[in-house]
């Protein structure tokens, strides 16, 4: 049976794990369940039509399924999604989606980190093993893929995405989709090289960077258009994952992506 304290306020028809614990003057909603291992700590707020998966932590402050700060919302049923092992810290805020423009529902993956203060609008998506450091702010319908991490302070307008291993230097001003495998920043926020040291962290090989690295020289300092570099990109590099990546991602993108900066040269990877 799951464990509350009696300063808690659980609705009876809460669907909690065996294993959870709510903390005192935590606040759960009536159409919420939570997953074993997973621990609401005192004076955390979950309100209606919220998942949280197994072995997750919801810190003192936090407030997860909101409604969403949208004025098309009109009160429909909509949702929020947390996977496994996710670690939402203090006074973080996920609101629910919104099915007039959006998908209805707000999802975060497993083995993600929200650290303080930092707040995921309506129907946006956080995939698994992302960070987003304190203060980060996503607008809505914006799309961080896998492992991608903001640093802090960063702001991402609507509709924005972020590729999957990216990382955006803190006090960033997303305005532009973030291609996959990138490090970004300075202001405006450009394109500043591959993330190599995560990419290293998380088992690429060396054949596997160099190969990315000359992917994005074609994109950025070939002198050809975005276009031009990807049938480029397409006709000339050995099939592989990373490449497919790459070229779906910006092919998909509708806002554009970052630009590229002058870095005094391309560069050489260790």
């Amino acid at each position: 049976m799951a464990k509350i304290h009696p300063l808690a306020t659980v609705h009876p028809n809460a669907k909690l794990g065996e294993t959870t614990e709510v903390g005192p003057y935590a606040f759960v909603d009536e159409f919420v369940e939570i997953g074993e291992g997973t621990k609401i700590l005192p004076h955390a707020t979950i309100f209606n039509y919220v998942r949280i998966g197994k072995d997750c932590t919801v810190f003192p402050g936090a407030v997860v399924g909101a409604i969403p700060q949208d004025l098309k919302f009109d009160g429909e049923v909509t949702y929020v999604e947390i996977g496994d092992r996710v670690n939402i810290r203090e006074c973080a805020t996920i609101n629910r989606g919104t099915k007039a423009s959006g998908k209805g529902i707000t999802k975060i993956g497993s083995d993600t980190l929200l650290m303080s203060y930092t707040h995921v609008a309506h129907d946006c998506t956080v995939g698994n093993h992302c960070i987003l450091v304190s203060y980060v702010g996503i607008a809505g319908e914006t799309d961080v893929d896998d492992w991608a991490i903001l640093g802090g302070s960063t702001v991402a307008h609507q509709f924005s995405k972020i590729g999957t291993h990216a990382m955006v230097g803190g006090g960033s001003k997303i305005n532009k989709d973030i291609p996959p495998y990138v490090l970004c920043g300075r202001e405006p926020l450009m394109y500043v090289g591959v993330n190599i040291v995560g990419l290293r962290r998380r088992g690429f090989t060396g054949d596997q960077i160099r190969m990315i690295k000359d992917i994005y020289d074609m994109i950025y300092y070939s002198g050809m258009n975005v276009s031009d570099a990807l049938d480029k990109i397409e006709a000339g590099f050995p099939p592989c994952e990373e490449k497919d990546t790459i070229v779906s991602f910006i092919r998909a993108s509708k806002r554009g992506i970052i630009k590229g900066g002058n870095i005094g040269g391309k560069g050489e990877i260790e």
